[in-house]
């Protein structure tokens, strides 16, 4: 029997809009079709890289997709829902309903203690102290840009428990070349909806740092394990790619 190898994708793009479309192409070549058994959509098909490396060289130029006119296709993003992601990226609000958000674990984490009062199960959060962005501007302002350990982390252990644990797991970062950089990984991300809409935000973010620490901006390099289409949108792919007589297997 042959023995079975993953097979890593790397795409190489100028900006977020580059990038999105040569995924949603590579995708439909090169994705892996299986049924969810665990997870969102669950019971539901999801084509998937097996693993992918994207790099994206210049993410400021476009950082929303653009629809060719003509194209029955609506836009899975637009610059006011994106404005509205940064500031969800950038303050710890969340509701009672949520139990986190990207935002929250990146500027003022808590733990979440079960505890019992009396036949009650009680939950009581432990705020960590820590704004991850203002101590990275910190680190690069303060002591330079020779460092690995300016890294901003939104997974903590106890997520493995969550129903819908964070997708985003790591912001890794780097200042060379007089930019700063972003290294993001993603254990699972929806291409259609969420890629668009999650670099553009992260790209607004990297902005703001990259002024405060004094630099310019650099590149965003996202790497994931699980990039997707949910089976809903392969039909959206194939006209935006223009590859609608293509056969997902």
């Amino acid at each position: 029997m042959s023995e079975e190898l993953l097979k890593p994708v790397f795409i190489d793009a100028f900006d977020v809009d580059d990038a999105w479309f040569q995924c949603l192409s590579a995708i439909l070549e090169h994705g892996h079709v299986y049924t969810i058994t665990k997870g969102s959509y669950e019971g539901q098909k999801r084509l998937e890289f097996d693993f992918v490396t994207i790099r994206i060289k210049k993410p400021s130029h476009q950082i929303i997709p653009i629809i060719p006119e003509g194209m029955s296709i609506p836009a899975p993003t637009d610059m006011d829902y994106i404005q509205g992601y940064l500031s969800y990226l950038l303050t710890g609000q969340k509701t009672e309903t949520e139990d986190y958000t990207y935002g929250e674990r990146l500027v003022d984490a808590k733990v979440r203690i079960k505890e019992k009062n009396g036949d009650k199960d009680m939950v009581r959060e432990m705020p960590l102290n820590v704004n991850q962005i203002e101590e990275v501007i910190k680190i690069y302002k303060t002591q330079g840009f020779g460092t690995n350990q300016a890294v901003m982390e939104i997974g903590m252990p106890s997520d493995i428990k969550l129903i819908d644990p964070p997708c985003l797991r790591l912001i890794d970062t780097r200042v060379r070349y007089g930019k700063l950089h972003f290294i993001l990984y993603f254990r699972s991300w929806d291409l259609w909806g969420g890629f668009p809409s999650n670099l553009g935000g992260l790209q607004l973010v990297k902005q703001y740092m990259a002024e405060e620490i004094g630099v310019d901006d650099g590149e965003i390099i996202a790497v994931s394990k699980g990039l997707h289409l949910y089976d809903y949108a392969w039909d959206l792919a194939k006209m935006r790619t223009n590859k609608l007589n293509l056969a997902i297997k």
